[in-house]
């Protein structure tokens, strides 16, 4: 018969911290560790084979590191014949077996997630403690607050608040340098000659022996799923974590700000940090990181328009899309305000488009299961948006391929703020543009068939067709939008002959993919 258990700590493939509030008052000699790798959670989306890896492989290392601090685990690994389908499936068994007094875990990231572990743990009638993740500076709560009688929701807000509630990047109650924010020096392309052979490569960290079993694992149980793992290399510890930030701070971050918006085809990395995935796995805390960042920036070594543009991503965006995401949750996720109902086409799973700029992207998520903010804004999800996709086919899309994916994240960044389906709730418009964009950003026209300055023929851009095909299809919803006004009086001017030329050009785009 086993021990008896006081209290079983549920740890989550993106909990992977020693001090996280469920370890608070921690008893090794009454207390147990419950860890789980079940299939359903690289399943109920189509997971890509290095999102897949990325949580296994950091998960099982993170076992390690409870048993060496003394910790009793009870971890049940995806290849065990007797593991259960899905998390309640197996927490289920496991409360059969162990008969703990009580149950503790911190806040998870997936809405879903957290329903199926509550409702287990009251089917079974074990109490259930839920703790509050101090791995971000603010709670839903805290957000809540800020929100309670506001129109509107702008994160600009919210950031301000937060700099001043935390003093960061303050001069007294000033804003250090005098602005809350850089945004006109943060938006420059690359010359002809591209980012140089001087751009600093982040550090890789080849396979250990677990890793190696689990991309063995996934290629064997998951080998049918989209994406490859040759070139997986991502920090997977808390020491590989503090490496890699490490690295960004000196290497990449004095010109985070002014490339963060660029584009170059076949450098997947630029000056972006890649510490999201570590971020999200708790490897890392945004105060150690924005700390990081805003000792560098004191000290006169990264430009303030570079600093304050990467902590705006962690201390504006990150707690901005958090709070929205657990104050609006179920219904959120069901958001389709622009009524898009089109599936998403085939060639995001293959990267097999004849549209350079979208091949490019689609090929490094792939490979990585990465790719920059720009691109997943402006390239990835800007078609989708202008194509008229189904917000929750694009929202699958990117929970499925991305290894910093986790839904608390992800689903704000996709329906609100990439494919505007809760009506303006998160972002102030939605972000369209026409192929003119991606040109300024990036050479990829350059070497594509399809030129940015037409909407119709033969030779025309589909971002630029199926921009003008938005605003048409939308004219009457953004006549009046104090943002976007000014584009849609733009298709005031089109003769009806050539709306008839837009939207049939539209349609067989469309009908191609």
């Amino acid at each position: 018969m086993p021990e008896p258990v006081r209290h079983l700590v549920l740890v989550l493939g993106d909990q992977l911290d020693l001090d996280a509030t469920a370890f608070d008052g921690f008893d090794a000699a009454q207390d147990a560790v419950w860890m789980a790798e079940v299939a359903q959670e690289s399943t109920h989306v189509w997971s890509s084979q290095p999102r897949i890896a990325i949580f296994l492989a950091a998960m099982r290392h993170f076992a390690g590191a409870l048993r060496e601090a003394g910790r009793p685990v009870h971890y049940q690994r995806l290849d065990d014949p007797a593991t259960r389908a899905g998390l309640a499936e197996q927490l289920a068994a496991d409360l059969a077996r162990l008969k703990p007094q009580g149950l503790v875990l911190t806040r998870p990231g997936d809405w879903r997630v957290l329903q199926a572990l509550q409702a287990v743990a009251a089917s079974a009638g074990v109490p259930l403690q839920l703790r509050e993740d101090r791995h971000f500076y603010t709670t839903p709560a805290d957000f809540a607050a800020h929100a309670q009688g506001r129109k509107g929701l702008r994160m600009e807000y919210f950031y301000r608040e937060l700099r001043k509630r935390f003093g960061v990047l303050m001069d007294g109650g000033k804003p250090l340098g005098g602005e809350w924010n850089y945004d006109v020096e943060n938006r420059e392309a690359f010359g002809p000659e591209g980012p140089g052979f001087d751009l600093p490569q982040p550090p890789r960290f080849e396979p250990d022996a677990v890793t190696r079993e689990v991309i063995a694992l996934v290629r064997e149980r998951f080998g049918a799923h989209p994406g490859r793992l040759d070139s997986f290399a991502w920090p997977l510890t808390r020491a590989q974590a503090l490496q890699a930030l490490d690295a960004f701070i000196r290497e990449r971050l004095p010109l985070f700000g002014p490339y963060q918006d660029a584009i170059w085809p076949g450098e997947p990395w630029l000056y972006h940090a890649q510490l999201s995935a570590a971020l999200n796995l708790k490897l890392l805390t945004p105060q150690e990181v924005v700390a990081a960042a805003e000792a560098e920036v004191r000290a006169g070594r990264v430009p303030i328009a570079s600093g304050e543009g990467f902590i705006r991503q962690i201390l504006g965006w990150r707690e901005y899309v958090r709070g929205i995401y657990w104050t609006r949750m179920p219904a959120y996720a069901e958001g389709n305000a622009l009524e898009a109902h089109h599936d998403l086409p085939a060639f995001y799973w293959t990267g097999d488009t004849d549209m350079a700029c979208l091949r490019d992207a689609i090929a490094q998520t792939l490979e990585h299961g990465y790719a920059h903010h720009i691109q997943r804004l402006m390239v990835t999800g800007l078609f989708a948006l202008l194509y008229g996709v189904e917000p929750a086919q694009v929202h699958a899309w990117y929970l499925s391929v991305y290894v910093d994916a986790v839904e608390w994240v992800e689903l704000p960044n996709t329906i609100g703020m990439s494919q505007y389906a809760d009506g303006g709730l998160m972002a102030s418009k939605p972000y369209i543009a026409s192929g003119k964009y991606i040109s300024r950003q990036s050479p990829l026209c350059g070497s594509c068939r399809y030129r940015p300055d037409e909407r119709v023929g033969e030779r025309a851009c589909p971002f630029t067709t199926l921009y003008w095909d938005f605003l048409l299809r939308h004219e009457q919803r953004f006549a009046d939008h104090p943002r976007l006004a000014l584009q849609v009086r733009g298709v005031g001017r089109i003769a009806e002959a050539e709306r008839e030329r837009i939207r049939a050009q539209a349609q067989a785009i469309r009908s191609a993919r």
